[in-house]
């Protein structure tokens, strides 16, 4: 995701080019993807005793949406709800929920709402 982010060109550019590289992922390694965000697993998430790894990666989703935070939002907050809107959408997409060949546009209508007003 880091790749992803910093080569976004300007940071506006960044919800959307992290959130299509998330998607990607989820679409090309499943099996991964599914041990990383699907299944149960005994690590602490959210917390200062998350690995690092998980840090970073949680990271990664807060520096994307920093521009776009406002006075009021807590940064973690809103970070959280990024990946959860990304996760729901690639969720429920792969499961057979919501068809595939509308994701593009849903996701352009998540990330849409992660952008500066008047830069979408």
């Amino acid at each position: 995701m880091r790749k992803t982010r910093t080569a976004a060109g300007e940071a506006r550019e960044a919800p959307a080019a992290v959130g299509e590289a998330y998607t990607a992922f989820a679409r090309q390694r499943p099996a991964l993807y599914d041990a990383m965000f699907t299944h149960p697993v005994d690590l602490p998430f959210a917390t200062p005793e998350a690995p690092a790894a998980l840090q970073e990666a949680f990271g990664e989703l807060a520096r994307a949406v920093e521009p776009v935070t406002v006075e009021g939002d807590g940064p973690g907050l809103l970070t959280e709800t990024f990946w959860a809107g990304l996760h729901g959408l690639v969720t429920l997409m792969r499961s057979g929920r919501l068809p595939e060949e509308a994701h593009e546009r849903r996701l352009a209508l998540l990330i849409g709402h992660f952008m500066p007003h008047g830069t979408a």
